[in-house]
């Protein structure tokens, strides 16, 4: 199976990303953004504001790594850049200092703020680009990856179709509590990144 797909980097990368986007976190901004709106709107929102979250992931996988070579940023540099990125995103869940994002005039919620920069915020872009630069081209990491982000966008989808449902389950202490044990993961995984990172400039002296 390792041969078709890499399942280790398939589970990193939905860890990953599940820490960072935090689906259950997002029930309560995603209710109060479409607060009074008919269920028929509610439900395009959920869809679009994936699609919108979806696309911009892939542009910046896709062509991320030629972003990087044209700015003549290293591997390295992107994990430390982006480890520092993710322990601000990760103190932000464990001590709720995140401003919720607020419904511009004018503009579609699903694009602006739910597709960006609630769900493809700039923790999900360098996580992903820094995956996609340690897989190297490896068919089995690509294939890992793209899984990997299909799936946790699907996971983002029924988790705001069915978002009054989730929030009536886990109730306000339940949301706070996933929060917050994803602000623990994501800083772990923040850390792993910068050490990493650390660890590749002194070998390469």
């Amino acid at each position: 199976m390792n041969s078709v797909i890499n399942l280790g980097l398939l589970s990193e990368v939905f860890v990953t990303l599940f820490v960072i986007m935090d689906p259950p976190g997002t029930v309560p901004v995603f209710i109060s953004l479409t607060a009074g709106q008919p269920r028929a709107v509610r439900k395009k929102a959920a869809w679009q504001a994936v699609l919108v979250a979806f696309g911009v992931i892939v542009v910046f996988a896709a062509f991320g790594q030629q972003i990087l070579h044209n700015l003549g940023i290293t591997l390295p540099a992107l994990q430390c850049a982006g480890g520092l990125l993710l322990l601000l995103i990760a103190l932000q869940l464990l001590t709720d200092t995140a401003e919720d994002p607020v419904q511009t005039k004018n503009v579609n919620i699903a694009f602006v703020p739910l597709g960006t920069p609630l769900l493809a915020g700039p923790g999900a872009i360098v996580a992903t680009m820094v995956f996609v630069q340690q897989a190297d081209g490896a068919v089995p990491d690509v294939v890992a990856i793209a899984v990997g982000i299909i799936a946790i966008h699907l996971v983002l989808w029924l988790t705001l179709r069915f978002s009054g449902v989730i929030m009536r389950i886990l109730g306000e202490n339940g949301v706070l509590l996933v929060t917050r044990i994803a602000g623990l993961l994501l800083s772990a995984i923040a850390v792993q990144l910068v050490a990493d990172a650390v660890t590749d400039f002194i070998k390469a002296g």
